[in-house]
């Protein structure tokens, strides 16, 4: 019988948010995200450094034995919120949590360590758009090398180490010098996709690839739903700083009566993230079955974060329409969010089977 979930932030929890925030707001302003994205290196490796190196969070999943910070996905939920509030351009999700869960799945102590220490960049290589229950594509292992061509593989284009899913069955680690990697046009700037290459690649059998990326799927749409509470609570937040400001026949536009309801049905969508997010990763951290809840948040949290980020826009007015006003990355990382590791309607059909709702 499962325990009743913790949706509330403990203390510990509070604290890692304001020095993950106070970080982001030093170094990570939304007009250098914009330039960033505008450059030919949209990652933002000091921050990375200054997050993975300088506060242990890349190896929060990570046992303390195996040279990480012992932590659990509550804690990662926390930093991931934080990081959806900045739209950080760093790959977090990809290698803090997505390749160390795999690895988890795998037991690859060494490369486990790697990751661990923020030193190591790594990605696993499967479509974003990949949910976790969806068969993914493998490459080809011939004569002990991998040949194929996989697409969609976010942060590939930072990463050091691949671990990619062959035809027999297992998973390898592969070094990023021993593939080409090539950029994919993506409408998240903040989180660039890129083409994976194997021409002959070498690489080193980790573990099996069916559990690992299952699992690692499963984490990654649960704790997104983090990235995207974060994203809409940013939205929300700034609209209302916005419309407080902004003023009409001498009065804020906020307070017009249909801008107040408005407001008032997102903050009511953003609350039932919040506890969609919190539960999934509190049966996460909790280690029991997480289908369910992981299933519930991401239903939920697209459309939330679409909506947040839709009404941030319309609600700015024509500010919110500049290249300049940073509400353009948001809608941006939302809508890509949005078909990360499932879409929500896939989610809810994985969701029905689990609870045995059949269809009329």
């Amino acid at each position: 019988m499962s325990t009743q979930p913790d949706l509330l932030y403990s203390e510990e929890e509070e604290a890692l948010r304001a020095a993950v925030r106070d970080l982001l707001t030093d170094h990570c302003a939304p007009a250098d995200v914009i330039a960033r994205a505008e450059s030919d290196t949209p990652h933002d490796l000091a921050v990375w450094k200054s997050l993975a190196e300088g506060m242990g969070l890349a190896g929060l999943l990570v046992p303390e034995e195996q040279g990480g910070q012992g932590a659990s996905a509550r804690e990662v939920a926390v930093v991931l919120e934080e990081l959806g509030r900045a739209v950080a351009p760093v790959p977090y999700l990809s290698s803090a949590v997505v390749a160390t869960e795999a690895l988890l799945a795998c037991g690859d102590e060494e490369l486990l360590g790697r990751l661990a220490s923020g030193r190591t960049i790594g990605a696993l290589a499967v479509g974003l758009h990949s949910a976790p229950d969806a068969a993914v594509k493998a490459v080809r292992l011939d004569n002990g090398t991998l040949t194929g061509e996989l697409t969609g593989i976010a942060d590939a284009a930072v990463a050091d180490v691949l671990l990619v899913p062959a035809d027999d069955g297992g998973l390898y680690a592969v070094a990023a010098d021993a593939v080409t990697v090539t950029p994919q046009v993506s409408l998240d700037l903040t989180r660039p996709l890129a083409t994976v290459r194997l021409e002959g690649a070498p690489g080193r059998r980790i573990g099996a690839a069916e559990p690992a990326v299952r699992r690692a799927l499963r984490a990654a749409a649960g704790l997104l739903a983090s990235e995207q509470l974060g994203v809409a609570d940013w939205a929300l937040t700034e609209t209302v700083r916005y419309l407080k400001e902004r003023k009409q026949f001498n009065r804020p536009v906020g307070g017009f009566q249909a801008l107040k309801h408005r407001l008032a049905q997102l903050w009511l969508e953003v609350v039932n993230l919040r506890a969609a997010a919190r539960g999934a990763a509190d049966a996460l951290a909790r280690g029991e079955d997480a289908q369910i809840a992981v299933a519930v948040a991401q239903a939920y949290a697209a459309p939330v974060a679409v909506h947040a980020a839709e009404e941030a826009l319309q609600l700015h007015g024509g500010i919110g329409m500049t290249w300049e006003h940073p509400v353009h990355l948001y809608l941006k990382r939302a809508k890509a969010d949005s078909i990360a590791y499932g879409t929500a309607g896939a989610h809810r059909e994985a969701l029905a089977e689990l609870v045995d709702l059949q269809a009329p």
